[in-house]
């Protein structure tokens, strides 16, 4: 019989994990979205590289300026000021409030490094390699598992039929749903967010029926 740690210890782990991402980052934590990104490294850098260019947002600012300027002409970028009839030259009137400052800085709006998406990824493999030598149950096998077999196929080519289908509908799944598990059910629910909250139900209840359909009446 498998042994599992106690449920308030996978729970502070996930809570330490997530909240250690967060501080560390600047970002929210998501399994599904890291492993697109490495996926697509070569794309990835090259975003990377060009969002560096505009990390000042001065810099930013003056491009976007100079790119409205060249597009639409020189009287676009920004409004001259006027004389008055004394002479003196003043800022154009204002009506209104001046704009608030924007609350959230313009680095902590783009995706998280991808090198720390790199090491979030290593680091599920390596703590899963590292939970099966310590507990004594790592080995390397190419199926599933008994019960695997028993409740879906023992046959390795209808089983990998089945993993790959199986992985073609999570992946599915996830772009639909904007998340996975971990950034809606973690780091969604966490914050309250009411669509990682119905989210996270669905992918539980779906998953609690499809366990029962498999178990009592298949």
């Amino acid at each position: 019989m498998t042994e599992y740690w106690p449920w308030w210890a996978g729970a502070a782990g996930l809570a330490l994990t997530t909240i250690n991402y967060a501080v560390t980052t600047d970002r929210s934590f998501g399994v599904s979205g890291a492993w697109d990104r490495v996926l697509h490294w070569r794309a990835e850098r090259r975003v990377e590289r060009l969002n560096a260019r505009f990390a000042d947002e001065r810099v930013l600012t003056a491009a976007i300026a100079a790119a409205t300027a060249d597009q639409f002409g020189a009287g676009s970028a920004a409004p001259a000021a006027h004389p008055t009839p004394h002479g003196d030259a003043r800022a154009p009137r204002q009506d209104g409030p001046p704009p608030a400052a924007p609350s959230l800085s313009l680095a902590s709006l783009l995706p998280a490094p991808l090198i720390s998406q790199v090491a979030l990824l290593l680091s599920i493999f390596v703590g899963g390699w590292v939970a099966a030598v310590t507990a004594g149950r790592f080995q390397l096998r190419l199926d599933m598992g008994d019960a695997f077999g028993q409740i879906v196929t023992d046959k390795p080519i209808a089983m990998i039929g089945a993993l790959f289908i199986g992985g073609v509908l999570v992946g599915f799944g996830t772009r639909l749903a904007g998340g996975c598990s971990s950034g809606h059910g973690l780091n969604g629910c966490g914050r309250l967010q009411p669509v990682s909250i119905v989210a996270t139900a669905i992918f539980f209840g779906t998953g609690v029926l499809v366990s029962f359909l498999l178990w009592k009446v298949i």
